[in-house]
């Protein structure tokens, strides 16, 4: 049995004081102040296990990630990718597009976060991230190309809507499906149990996925062929729709700038973060790690940040990346909490993240299902 006590215990909604988190098996089995504790640790913060959304495990965060991309090594340099989460207090990760559905078989056991896979995203012929393999056309192919994910044991349906950045010949303020390919996408996820998620970047996509009905939204941006124009009306309209946007959020210190498409929009952006907040549309963060220098692996603390430093309360910003994240990644019922019953995946963090989320950054223990990991970020 592990008996843990911190002066602060954010059990995934609510922060409590001088408890005792009993773990046994891997497990919560109790919160108490009855029993004493066989690891103080002091003036810290007990937190769930921290969970981000959206991540590139593929992706090695280099200049280059697309030539980064080929054999051999490409799986110990993901297994890589997914200590580094671990290292930052990450205990579960969604990855939304790797190359051969090689994040399925990554298991990493209790030396890294868990993982849930949507595979190769599903995109048109040469549209963005056609090179992971995800190539699919019309309302059959993208039917079928769900079936293959869900034979193949995926944990999330991705679709990438519109185009990207990183993908030359796509543009991402264009749609690169229509309506009726969007539904059959959602509508054969949710046959086979699956949550649907999309990559937006523009305002027409945003309301292409909530008639298709789709569960989440990355990115949600508002591009414009060579602007950024915030659509106040769809903000609200999110915000009264069962859909959770999932906010690409944390750039890490460093001397790598943002690429100059994306810091001429980086007003705009900010814009609709802050009018994303005050509609109050539910959110989780995907930070898209790996993309690229900014977007180390383990870069979730400095998403929670940034969005606090955008007027958003410490306490919804670590709901977002415990309880609310493990909602949308659809394992609410077993991690993002502390409470009895739950998987032990907990983060201890130096000082009180609700009166400074930089306390995040400064990790000082990370258990993974009960067994403290080995090494930390720092």
């Amino acid at each position: 049995m592990l008996a843990l006590r911190a002066r602060r215990l954010f059990d995934g909604q609510e922060m409590r004081h001088d408890q005792v988190v009993i773990v046994e098996d891997g497990r919560v089995t109790g919160i108490t102040t009855e029993v004493p504790a066989t690891v103080d640790l002091g003036d810290a913060t007990l937190l769930p296990g921290l969970i981000d959304c959206h991540v590139h495990l593929a992706f090695d965060a280099s200049r280059d990630v697309v030539a980064m991309l080929e054999p051999p090594g490409l799986a110990d340099r993901m297994r890589q990718a997914a200590r580094q989460h671990l290292a930052a207090g990450v205990t579960t990760v969604r990855d939304l597009g790797d190359r051969d559905y090689l994040a399925l078989g990554l298991d990493l056991g209790l030396d890294g976060p868990e993982i849930l896979s949507a595979g190769p995203p599903i995109t048109t012929p040469r549209g963005h991230c056609w090179f992971l393999g995800g190539e699919a056309a019309g309302e059959h192919g993208v039917r079928e190309a769900v079936r293959e994910r869900a034979a193949r044991g995926v944990h999330v349906i991705k679709m990438m809507v519109t185009g990207g950045e990183m993908t030359p010949g796509t543009h991402s303020h264009l749609l690169q499906y229509g309506l009726a390919e969007l539904r059959a996408a959602a509508d054969e996820a949710h046959a086979h149990g699956l949550p649907i998620t999309g990559h937006v970047h523009c305002a027409e996509g945003i309301a292409h996925v909530l008639d298709a009905g789709f569960d989440s939204i990355e990115h949600c941006s508002f591009f414009t062929e060579d602007s950024y124009a915030v659509d106040h009306a769809m903000i609200a309209r999110l915000a009264a729709a069962d859909v959770v946007v999932s906010l690409t959020a944390g750039v890490a210190p460093g001397p790598a700038p943002l690429p100059p498409r994306i810091q001429q929009r980086m007003a705009g952006m900010r814009e609709a973060l802050r009018a994303v907040q005050a509609a109050g549309v539910d959110f989780v963060i995907g930070t898209d790690a790996g993309i690229g220098p900014p977007k180390p692996h383990g870069v979730l603390p400095y998403g929670a940040e940034m969005l606090v430093e955008h007027g958003y309360a410490p306490l919804d910003v670590l709901r977002a990346i415990t309880s609310g994240a493990a909602r949308v990644c659809r394992v609410g019922e077993r991690k993002g909490r502390i409470a009895p019953g739950f998987d032990a995946d907990l983060l201890a963090v130096a000082g009180d993240p609700l009166s400074d989320i930089t306390a995040l950054r400064r990790p000082l223990a990370v258990y993974r299902m009960g067994r403290r990991a080995a090494s930390l970020s720092g």
